[in-house]
């Protein structure tokens, strides 16, 4: 199967090492890994955010299976773009296994007792993800490995 690596990985210092492991570890299932750092893209080229969203976009077409990083990144979500990434792939039918190694921001907002944050309600249905999220795949509390595995 052909799988799209989706998450926040990229955009750490690191991602080539991260990206490289994910991928090692689809090819060791027998799995042809698919990522956003496939394409030597010039970050400072002035169509390099379309030429970004459009490669991701024809991998996401392409793939069979998006696995998904959805640890909380920038704060108590998971990143913007891989969330955007699940409810595509999602609208395509496309097999979505989410994973995540921490707790999630929902879980932490639930061990704290609370249902707000400020004044807004943070709804809690016992899932570790916004329910558009959550409802979208499979997911695991676990690594990429572990996500890989449910195959």
């Amino acid at each position: 199967m052909k799988i799209y690596i989706a998450g926040s990985d990229v955009f750490y210092n690191d991602a080539k090492s991260r990206i490289a492991d994910y991928s090692n570890i689809c090819l060791r299932y027998g799995h042809i890994p698919l990522t956003p750092l496939d394409n030597e893209i010039d970050q400072f080229d002035p169509k390099g955010a379309s030429l970004i969203y459009r490669a991701n976009i024809k991998s996401i077409l392409d793939c069979d299976v998006v696995i998904a990083n959805v640890n909380n990144f920038r704060g108590l979500e998971p990143d913007s773009g891989t969330a955007f990434e699940i409810g595509f792939a999602a609208a395509l039918n496309k097999i979505i296994i989410m994973w995540y190694n921490t707790d999630c921001g929902k879980d932490l907002i639930s061990r704290l007792g609370t249902r707000y944050i400020g004044d807004t309600i943070v709804e809690d249905f016992g899932l570790p993800l916004n329910i558009m999220l959550a409802l979208s795949g499979d997911y695991i509390q676990g690594n990429f490995e572990d996500a890989i595995s449910l195959l």
